[in-house]
């Protein structure tokens, strides 16, 4: 980006959470809690101060699939800012007082999610449509596994999986490629590559309903259907089929369950892909006593695509949301640099912007309803926190 000033660049991990053994739940987001408390060579406030002293921005993020370390700094300070990352990722110093400081913080973050029952609704519904496997646990771990965890047990973890065969490195701005890669090189030349994860796809049946009661002044309800894995070609079929169902105001559920029927300020669907399988949702939030009502809404609306598919004028709208939200992206060095960094960690290539353009542009009226049937005519779970009806609720979950 040669208008730039800045320069933008992230460490990817190909490790996350469902790739934990269940008595290690959560180990990679302790450790992207862990990695900027400081390495072998520099302290915790060093660290800050290389950041903050260049008036950059750095932070991380875990995901189920991934583990992120990123910064954003003038276009000047990228030289010493991979040596930073490179550092932080390759020889964190993990001291047992930090690990020990860190892992208070973590219990107060998962405190506070249960807490939030938008948060927690979704981690209900994550657990009922990915039974009995990682991927349908909390990120973050749950209480009971940060507590038990170890120093020795982390940095085991980080050394089976933090090797230059899970790693990526991402860079977007005023950059030059050549320069990023030789400094790239330099930072892991003589390690040993490594293994990848071994993954193993989720089969259990889904469970159609779990219900959180507690005191609260709405009822938060999310309904979860298998979807399609990351590199499944019916994907961009899926995703316009998402942006029909909920993803904009001018979607139908924000269009039938507020505008018509004032039954929710929020209401959205949303996908999630994985490397072997994937999720479809949708979030209402609503007061206590309609949430049956909405639910019914909700399932008219399916029903509804799954018979007769969308509109041509719903495919253009939604085809012309997904183009032109990616274009508008590509302004910002960061997320360019994300999207470089997680479609080469996740997918192993990244998809030139015309042909992703092309490929949806290419999504018909058949496609969508046919994915319409093959996903939202599926099994799916509902999971509900707050002042709900549970009788109300089974007989709606069937």
């Amino acid at each position: 980006m040669p208008e730039a000033r800045s320069a933008s660049v992230g460490f990817w991990v190909a490790v996350g959470s469902r790739d934990e053994a269940e008595p290690l739940a959560g180990a990679s987001h302790f450790l992207e809690h862990l990695l900027f408390k400081g390495t072998e060579h520099r302290s915790a406030r060093a660290i800050a101060e290389a950041i903050d002293g260049v008036g950059g921005e750095m932070n991380a993020f875990t995901a189920k699939e991934h583990t992120a370390y990123y910064a954003r700094v003038p276009a000047a300070e990228l030289d010493p800012v991979l040596e930073l990352l490179a550092d932080v990722v390759t020889a964190p110093a993990l001291r047992t007082a930090e690990v020990e400081a860190e892992r208070q913080v973590i219990l107060e973050e998962l405190a506070m999610d249960a807490d939030d029952p938008d948060e927690l609704v979704h981690t209900l519904l994550d657990a009922a449509v990915f039974p009995e496997h990682p991927l349908g646990r909390e990120v973050a771990g749950d209480r009971r596994t940060i507590e038990a965890m170890g120093r020795d047990a982390i940095a085991g973890f980080f050394g089976d999986h933090y090797h230059p065969v899970n790693l990526v490195v991402a860079a977007a701005g005023a950059v030059d490629h050549d320069r990023v890669a030789t400094a790239v090189e330099g930072c892991f030349a003589g390690r040993v590559p490594g293994e990848r994860p071994a993954r193993v796809a989720p089969s259990a049946p889904l469970v159609p309903l779990v219900v959180r009661r507690r005191r609260s002044e709405q009822a938060h309800v999310a309904l979860g259907w298998r979807a399609v894995a990351r590199d499944d070609p019916d994907r961009h079929a899926v995703a316009v089929l998402d942006q029909v169902l909920g993803g904009g105001v001018a979607s139908r559920l924000f269009q039938e369950v507020r505008e018509e029927r004032g039954l929710a300020y929020s209401v959205f669907s949303q996908t999630a892909t994985h490397s072997d399988a994937g999720l479809l949702s949708v979030y209402v939030g609503t007061a206590p006593g309609r949430s049956a009502e909405a639910l019914r809404v909700i399932d008219g609306v399916v029903a509804d695509l799954c018979e007769h598919g969308v509109t041509e004028r719903e495919l253009e709208v939604a085809r012309g949301y997904l183009a032109g939200s990616l274009v508008l992206g590509l302004e910002d060095s960061g997320s360019r640099m994300g999207r470089l960094g997680a479609s080469e960690t996740l997918r192993g290539a990244v998809t030139p912007v015309d042909e992703y353009l092309a490929r949806i542009a290419a999504v018909s009226l058949d496609d969508v309803h046919r994915v319409a049937v093959r996903v939202l005519g599926g099994p799916r779970s509902i999971a509900a926190v707050g002042p709900v009806d549970h009788r109300a609720l089974a007989r709606l979950a069937g």
